[in-house]
Parts: structure tokens; sequence; C-alpha cells
């Protein structure tokens, strides 16, 4: 049932399940098993501390001060300070969607029984969750090694009934916080501290967001390449699958299948079926190449979320089946690092190619239509800004573009010699798809006022559902008028209408 809990168990959280808490105010709740394996880990972790054994992070200084042994006394004082001193990041807050899922990723993490914390610790994090509680997160300061220590000491702190929340938009102390939704603050034990804060939780909540985005805004370009190739009186050859399969990348043949699809029974394209031209110009003709290099890529960027999501991410890692703990390196963002990277490579081309199809609409010479797509051209300008804004937004994501994971700046006094930066590949990753959501919006908006243009034909089935459902949300324009508000993202209610619904999914 859609309104049940998530249960997390740290080995099947999916896209989908986590997009409904972010987004959608599910909530979480912790499976049984999991919950012997976490108290299985924090048993063994309070026999090595009564012991003496030396546990990084646990008993030890963090960082460059992994050589300082911390006196049993002094553990839980190590716990919260590591909170205080950690939550440094500056910024705009995170938006509620990015830190409740966030919450959910660590939750599920956690679920699997490697951090040594407490049950209590664990379920206190869900009630917060589940509670409507949205820590301030602060979106700059992760380097995206020993995890995102920043922006998750700050989600952290509020725990302990420090830093900062929101509730029902008001934002407010931490501790003002929890006693509005009645949760107790607690106070951390051996080992809890680090433990909260030492994941990728950061990179992979913005990185899943973005992704489940993009696979929604591929389809959605899809339908916009192919309002545009009717309107500009492309043909449907070129979408052939005999083409597709003779080179047959997934994604290339899932875009053509598409497009293919959407425009079938079109009118207006039959009307020119005998015409003079040879070939359509790249931007309509290579649709299916482009598009479906990037439904490929966000298939290779999708195998890596799914991984991460059910991954253990902190340092050290508690064994309960062999009783052992082991330090390493799971913190590292290098593989979110890249996938976020060429995620937003990926998206960025989407927009390059269709800022070009907008280009040709409103184009009287390359187009055959009224110049800007507007009758009594000079006194109106039509979409002449749409393509300026369309062009602003694209030169803006070749700049976002550029991969963050190539830069690394030493941290801790050069212990921490290598980090991936993945947090700002990441970001800049989520920039690119809203960028590129308002250059497709731009496209389609385009395309419908096209068709609108073409009083006697009709365009293919598909293209027809997601004209009509752009025009019951945006009249045509037939002179000029405010243009902010109609450049809006149509995605989800035109996706369904041109037959697209539901996500693709790589094999």
């Amino acid at each position: 049932m859609m309104n049940d809990p998530v249960e997390l168990n740290g080995q099947s959280f999916t896209l989908d399940q986590l997009v409904d808490i972010a987004r959608n105010g599910r909530t979480a709740a912790v499976s049984v098993n999991s919950e012997a394996r976490i108290k299985k880990a924090r048993t063994l972790v309070e026999q090595w501390v009564k012991k003496g054994e030396r546990i990084y992070g646990v008993t030890t200084g963090f960082g460059a001060l992994s050589d300082v042994t911390i006196s049993f006394e002094d553990t839980r004082t190590l716990q919260r300070n590591i909170l205080l001193s950690h939550a440094a990041g500056v910024g705009n807050c995170m938006d509620d969607d990015v830190v409740r899922a966030m919450m959910a990723l660590r939750i599920n993490d956690f679920c699997r029984g490697n951090s040594g914390l407490r049950l209590e610790t664990v379920k206190t994090l869900a009630h917060v969750l589940n509670a409507g509680i949205i820590p301030v997160v602060p979106e700059k300061g992760s380097v995206g090694a020993s995890g995102d220590l920043v922006p998750m000491a700050h989600l952290s702190l509020v725990l302990i009934g420090q830093g900062e929340a929101f509730v029902d938009g008001v934002r407010m102390p931490g501790a003002k916080a929890l006693a509005a939704k009645h949760i107790a603050p607690l106070e951390l034990g051996a080992g809890e501290g680090l433990a909260l804060i030492n994941g990728t939780q950061f990179m992979i909540a913005l990185g899943c967001l973005a992704l489940h985005d993009a696979l929604n805004l591929c389809k959605h370009a899809d339908i916009a390449a192919s309002m545009s190739l009717e309107t500009l009186m492309g043909t449907r050859a070129a979408f052939d699958p005999r083409i597709h399969h003779a080179r047959p990348h997934l994604g290339q043949m899932k875009a053509a299948s598409n497009m293919m699809n959407i425009t079938q029974n079109s009118e207006i394209v039959s009307s020119h079926r005998d015409c003079s031209r040879i070939q359509d110009a790249y931007t309509l003709r290579c649709s299916p190449q482009v598009h479906g290099a990037s439904w490929d890529a966000f298939g290779y960027v999708e195998r890596v979320i799914r991984v991460e999501m059910n991954a253990s991410t902190e340092n050290p890692l508690i064994f309960p089946e062999s009783e052992e703990f082991l330090s390493g390196g799971n913190f590292h963002g290098q593989p979110l690092a890249l996938a976020c990277d060429f995620l937003g490579i990926a998206i960025a081309e989407l927009a390059n190619i269709s800022e070009r199809r907008v280009e040709r609409l409103v184009n009287p010479q390359l187009s055959g239509l009224p110049a800007f797509l507007v009758k009594d051209t000079g006194l109106n300008s039509g979409f002449m800004i749409a393509q300026y804004v369309a062009a602003s937004l694209v030169s803006e994501n070749k700049v976002l573009a550029h991969p963050a994971c190539v830069d690394s700046i030493p941290t801790s006094a050069n212990k921490e010699d290598h980090v991936s930066m993945g947090a700002i590949a990441a970001r800049k990753c989520r920039d690119i798809v809203e960028n590129t959501e308002q250059v497709i919006a731009i496209e389609l908006l385009c395309g419908a006022q096209a068709i609108d243009l073409f009083t006697n034909l009709k365009a293919g089935k598909g293209t027809m559902a997601a004209y009509e459902t752009i025009r019951s949300k945006v009249s045509c324009m037939t002179k000029d008028r405010g243009f902010c508000q109609q450049i809006l993202p149509l995605f989800e209610s035109s996706c369904t209408a041109a037959g697209l619904s539901g996500r693709w999914r790589m094999p």
C-alpha cells in the first residue's frame, strides 16, 4: 500500500521508494531483521570499548588526529564534539526533498548493521523523518571523501537537540523542533557521532533525485523532438527500426521507437511524403542517436545508484557475523562523483539539441513558419526571447558540465590526500536537470504553438495527446503576453498523455 511505511533493510531500497519518501511524505520503518543486526553490532562495540580496543573514531580522534587515544570517560564527549565541530557548512539550505532523502538513505545504510549505532539512535532518526522535521543542511562544504561530513553533521545535530530544523515550514532551534514533535534528544554513545556523519548520503540523495528527474526528462525530450520534427515537416524515415538495429545501442533503439510511436498517423508527415528533401538536419534526423546516448548514460548511472543506495559507506565497519571491525574507505565518493558528472553531461546534451530545434522552429528561414511562431511579427515578438532563454540555460549548462571529480584538494593535514568532490558533482548535476527541464518546456511550448499554425492537418497520435495536455495549461499565443509563467515543467502530464508513462529501465 502506498501509505504504508517503506520497510528498510539495507538491501532492497529502490529509487521509486526513495522518491516517495522524499517528495510524497511516505514514512520509513526499520525491518525486524535489521533490528537484530543493529543490536548485535552495538553489543560488540560496547564490549570492545570496555576492553580498551583502539577503534578509529570510537576510542581515537578523527582524520589526522587518529593517533590520539581517547579515554573511556571522554568517548561520549568525543561523539558530541564531532557533530559540533563538523557542522561548518555554508550557503543556502538544501531543499526539503534532498534532506528527507538523506535521512532515508542514512537509515537504510544503518539497517545493514555495519555501523555500530544503538537501535535507539537509528529509530530516533526515523522518528525525525516520519514526523516531518527537516534539519537545516547548508548546500556547501563537503569534499566528498570521509563521507559528506559537513552536511551530515548539520543533519545529525538535530538528533541531539542542537542545530536548526524546519517544522511545518517554520525554522527553529533543533531542541524546539524535537519538542514540537514530542521526540527526546539523544545522548550519543561511543562511536555514534562518527557513524552518523561518515557516509555518502548527501551526494547520493542529490544523485538519486537527479536521476529520477532525468529519466522522466528524457521521455519529454523524445516528445518535444517529435513535435518539432512534425511541425518542421521532417520525415519519420530516420526512426525506422532497421536503421537502429543495425547499430543496436539500447537507448538509441528506445528513443527511435518512442518517436516512431509518438508521430504515428501524422497527417502533417504524410502531407509531404513525396517532397524533394532528401534528409533532415541532424537535430531532427539524429535525435534518436543523441537522446539514446543519454538514455544509455542514465542506465550506467542507475546501476551505480542502485548499488550505493544499499551499501555500507561508513568507517570503521562492524561485521557482526565474524565479530570483527575493519577500517577502510567506503566513504569515498569517487563512484558517485564520476556518475554524477557523467549524468550532468548526458542531461546537458538533451538541452543542447533541444535549443537547436527551438531555433529552427522560430527562424522562418529554417521552418517555413511565421517568424517567431506568431502572426503580426514586428508588432509581436512571439517566441523570440524564449529562444534567448534556452540559449542562456544551455550555455550555463556547459559551464556546469565541467567534471568536478577531476579535481582534488587534500584535507586533514594531508591524511585525506585524495577527495572526490562528489558533492559538488551532485549539486551541479541537479542544477543541470533544472535548467534542462526549462529548455525542454520551451521546445514543447514552441511545438504546440507551431501545431496551431497547421490549421488543416493533424499531428501524430502521441503528439496530439501531448499538445492537448499543454493546451490545457497554456493557451495559444495570438499576441505578446507575459512569458515567464508559461515556461513551466509540463512533464508528468504530457508524458502520460503521449503514451510514455512509467520509467524505462536498463536491463
